[in-house]
């Protein structure tokens, strides 16, 4: 919310309330808006998952590789990244400070720790914003032929498909642009609309499904659709598509400056958003195994859980469902959006990001950081605009993009962990707290984080390169992660030769 105050003899006015009182606290001036209450937080974290989006996303390729047995990966990533939450929990009511993932990772590992932690997490989001907004093309020309603009081909892995998920998506990252900058009242509004909207569509297809079934749950144990191999390699990886859906419960955090009593607010929100998403999500999966015409015409693993939608209720009814997995997909990538230029202008008021004085303005109307907004959707659209046509990029995208994100929470978590063995102290009992659980659930968020990083980053011809290509792609994960480290460390020598005084700068625009 804020600047870095001149001097540790500044004297801020009084402020507005509590929640002020304790940012400033920690060196910064609250210059961001305050407005969201606990359903807006929460709102942010359950629309960066948004379980609509991403399963339809992804969950054909869940199937064609583990079956219907894959279903048993989303329950186990559950676990696991609520176990990474349970930490995360802990630190957004000791830490309510925007930038989350940057300012819990230095606080505990140190500047340089935090600052690569920072900086991994802004690719990450740029990417899955980009990642999210192609989701379009699953949905809308299923809707109306007349979202098809280019070609007619539909599929994303087609030419045509491709390029026109990459136009769509690009009309989005425009939208959610305007709605960034104009500030956070429209912002929480929309997305708070928008995933009400997404939770009674989620309600509503997981009734259609379970009151359409053709069979009963037991499919979720039938693993002969899998793809040749040993099951557990492909079973494996089908865990992926879990891995891409539950991340970014977190935003609460995010937005903790625009958060009212975010110390109390925060925890029960990031744990929440993603029970939620998981709980739904696994009924979701569930219900569309049930409901499938059929599970070896190979309609599952080709079109997803659209397929199942359509052929159970080709209606006007189901348009609506639809309209509602594109609102989903709306929400979420303006989600994503605004947790990124939070954590771009949390790292620009410190100084810590080129061209940090710019970076750190906020418009002393809307509220809003408008330069990061801007430059996470141009970057977005340029990052789509790339890849135009190459019908390859997108699990390329979705994979490499996860990969980072994983690693940056690493960073936060590692540290933790180290922090927790040498004696650390959590502060106020009265806030989220693991308590004497703390090291064996941190230890094994630490386990867990790595064991799907290596998951993830793994070069399997099947994940990207599934037509063929070129050996850079099949390596896409791991050299996209040595890259952005590369680049990183060239950032942050240009960022620490300047003078140290740009972080002091006032952060609000003049009216």
């Amino acid at each position: 919310m804020a600047t870095k105050l001149d001097s540790p003899a500044h004297v801020l006015p009084p402020p507005d309330n509590q929640d002020n009182a304790d940012l400033a606290g920690f060196g910064y001036q609250p210059v961001l808006h305050r407005k969201l209450g606990r359903y807006a937080s929460f709102a942010a974290g359950f629309s960066f998952v948004s379980i609509l989006t991403t399963i339809f996303q992804f969950f054909g390729f869940g199937y064609s590789f583990g079956a219907a047995a894959f279903f048993w990966t989303w329950p186990i990533v559950f676990v696991g990244q609520f176990l990474v939450a349970l930490n995360f929990a802990e630190l957004a009511a000791r830490y309510p400070i925007s930038g989350c993932i940057y300012q819990w990772s230095r606080r505990l590992g140190g500047e340089v720790v935090g600052w690569f932690a920072g900086w991994m997490m802004i690719i990450a989001q740029i990417v899955t914003a980009a990642a999210a907004a192609i989701a379009l093309q699953v949905v809308l020309p299923s809707i109306w032929s007349g979202f098809q603009i280019v070609g007619e081909d539909t599929a994303l892995t087609s030419t045509s498909g491709a390029t026109n998920a990459v136009l769509l998506g690009s009309i989005l990252l425009a939208l959610t642009t305007v709605i960034n900058v104009i500030g956070i009242d429209l912002m929480a509004r929309i997305n708070s609309i928008g995933v009400t909207v997404e939770i009674i569509g989620v309600l509503a297809i997981i009734a259609l499904f379970f009151t359409h079934a053709e069979r009963g749950p037991g499919v979720v144990l039938h693993t002969d659709q899998a793809a040749p191999g040993p099951y557990w390699a492909a079973f494996l990886v089908s865990g992926l598509m879990a891995a891409y859906v539950m991340v970014g419960f977190d935003s609460a955090g995010e937005l903790s400056e625009e958060t009212k009593d975010p110390r109390r607010v925060a925890p029960r929100t990031i744990l929440t958003a993603l029970t939620v998403s998981a709980l739904g999500g696994g009924l979701l999966l569930l219900g569309a195994l049930m409901a499938a015409p059929s599970l070896d015409d190979g309609s599952l693993g080709t079109e997803g859980l659209a397929y199942v939608l359509t052929s159970k209720l080709d209606s006007p009814a189901g348009t609506v469902l639809l309209g509602c997995v594109a609102v989903a997909i709306t929400v979420c990538t303006l989600a994503i959006q605004t947790a990124g230029s939070r954590l771009m202008f949390s790292m620009a008021r410190d100084g810590k990001l080129p061209f940090a004085r710019r970076l750190a303005v906020v418009h002393p109307r809307f509220g809003t950081p408008v330069l990061p907004a801007v430059i996470i959707g141009v970057l977005g659209i340029g990052l789509l605009l790339l890849n135009l046509g190459n019908a390859a990029i997108f699990a390329t995208l979705a994979s490499v993009c996860i990969v980072t994100l994983y690693l940056a929470y690493l960073l936060v978590t590692v540290p933790l962990l180290i922090r927790r063995i040498r004696g650390w102290d959590s502060g106020d009992a009265r806030l989220f707290s693991l308590g004497r659980f703390g090291i064996p659930i941190n230890a094994l968020a630490v386990v867990w984080g790595i064991a799907m990083a290596v998951n993830l980053a793994w070069p399997r011809a099947e994940v990207y390169t599934p037509n063929g290509g070129s050996w850079w792609m099949l390596w896409a994960a791991p050299l996209f992660v040595v890259i952005v480290v590369a680049v990183g460390v060239v950032v942050h020598r240009i960022v620490n030769a300047k003078p140290s005084t740009e972080s002091l700068e006032p952060a609000v625009q003049p009216a």
